[in-house]
């Protein structure tokens, strides 16, 4: 009998263990956590992103002054606004003249420069009205020097030896970052963990947002990830973006989305002659590999890209539209940031006001062509709710063709990655057929032996639909 007694005691152990383990509820900082799903809200299935840096958009810089140009965004193609942080910046340690966006200083306030929470509000109740849906950035990795918390709850900030509150380190070098206006935050805190995921929840219960773009996602442990995802999708399913290029955030953390930065690299070593377009294969073959779910934006440029990489012109040249098409058509989001559509040629000031110049509507025809081919076209939808991009054998090594087809939709892309003229063909008499050429403006009669003539950085989309 006792030896029963005992065996059953360490049973019901090992089962409350178990129960500890699968539950997010009693998950301890630091323990892992079951992975979980991304939610997949059912108009983000062929949405396009647009980024809005609402200092900059308009001489105002204000929310109001934004809310004008959604009716343009919308004729234009554009799904989802992602704003760049809305919230109070810190004045203590800030950089420049009106500090950075992703120094916060109140993440349940707006930013008075930019108007009120009723603005905010409203601003949002307009882009639902017009069918658009809108997030918002989330900086979880730190907060500006005057955030309450730091006077309030030092200890959910990392501290150095000596107790003192530091900003971010590098946990590859040891060394800090150099983002001297912000504070870290200290994940080992469960207080902390539990007050930023409340945060979060206040914008979506209050303010009807759908969703976020997560800043440094990568810094956060995946756990927290799994948590707040959790929590935030039973509100309602929203759009979880997160700022990084780790599987496991998509995999297992619950987010939908992330950034396709190899991928922009890549494109950047090709406009420099550094790879060449073959390269893409191997990109592909190896991103499918280590991806289970959800999908990537894709981006020429953005925030960071135009500030401290140079603008799109400088970094791609004359293949800035090729690539434009390529990253609207591959597998995932498109991205374009705002002022991409009038052929904005310059580093936006990141510490000060510095208004984009709406000097026309240069490339707005070329991304409303983008945007309708990619909502009418189930082949270039996103994720799985799209076609998988398969390459088509070229014998030519500055030229990538590919694929995508679902469920009778088909779409073939063929884009000349050099300064050459080119004449090629499609070996694969699957592709016959009848479409549109949707740049051409016309029809044709597809067959594998015709020989498609492409000039420097040019590129053909052809469409059944």
């Amino acid at each position: 009998m006792k030896f029963k007694s005992s065996f059953f005691l360490l049973l019901v152990l090992l089962l409350l263990s178990a129960c500890r383990q699968n539950s997010p509820e009693g998950t301890s900082v630091g323990e892992a956590t079951p992975a979980v799903a991304p939610a997949i809200p059912e108009w983000t299935k062929n949405a396009v992103l647009y980024e809005v840096n609402i200092r900059q958009f308009t001489p105002e810089g204000t929310l109001n002054a934004f809310s004008d140009h959604l009716p343009r965004l919308q004729d234009m193609g554009v799904d989802i606004l992602w704003l760049m942080p809305i919230h109070p910046i810190s004045k203590k340690n800030r950089k420049g003249t009106l500090g950075s966006n992703y120094a916060v200083a109140d993440y349940r306030a707006v930013n008075p420069e930019f108007g009120t929470m009723e603005d905010f509000k409203n601003l949002v109740k307009k882009a639902h009205e017009l069918g658009m849906r809108l997030i918002i950035d989330w900086v979880p990795n730190h907060t500006g020097w005057d955030h309450p918390w730091i006077t309030e709850h030092p200890d959910w900030y990392t501290q150095d030896s000596l107790g003192n509150v530091i900003d971010p380190i590098n946990e590859e070098t040891g060394k800090s970052w150099g983002w001297t206006d912000v504070a870290d935050l200290n994940y080992d805190n469960s207080e902390m963990r539990t007050a930023m995921i409340d945060a979060m929840s206040f914008w979506v219960k209050e303010a009807d947002i759908d969703g976020f773009r997560c800043d440094v996602a990568h810094g956060v442990p995946l756990d927290f990830w799994q948590d707040a995802n959790t929590e935030l999708n039973s509100i309602r399913p929203l759009f979880m973006l997160a700022e990084a290029e780790k599987p496991e955030l998509r995999n297992e953390g619950g987010f939908l989305a992330d950034y396709s930065w190899k991928f922009k690299d890549l494109c950047n070593a090709i406009a420099k002659g550094e790879k060449k377009a073959f390269d893409i294969n191997a990109y592909l073959a190896k991103d499918q590999a280590a991806y289970q779910s959800g999908y990537h934006i894709y981006f020429t440029t953005n925030h960071d890209e135009n500030s401290w990489a140079g603008t799109e012109f400088e970094r791609l040249g004359d293949g800035h539209q090729t690539f434009a098409v390529l990253c609207a058509t591959i597998d995932g989001m498109p991205l374009i940031y705002n002022g991409q559509e009038t052929a904005m040629d310059k580093r936006l000031e990141f510490f000060e006001k510095d208004p984009i110049q709406w000097q026309g509507t240069e490339y707005v025809d070329f991304y409303t062509m983008l945007f309708e081919l990619k909502h009418k076209n189930k082949a270039l939808w996103n994720g799985e709710a799209g076609g998988r991009p398969m390459s088509i054998s070229m014998d030519d090594e500055d030229v990538f063709a590919f694929k995508r087809e679902k469920d009778g939709d088909r779409v073939i892309v063929v884009v000349n990655l050099s300064a050459d003229e080119k004449n090629v063909q499609l070996n694969d008499s699957s592709l016959d057929g009848a479409y549109n050429n949707v740049f051409a403006k016309g029809t044709v009669d597809f067959t594998s032996e015709m020989t498609i003539y492409l000039k420097p950085w040019d590129f053909v989309v052809l469409s059944n639909k």
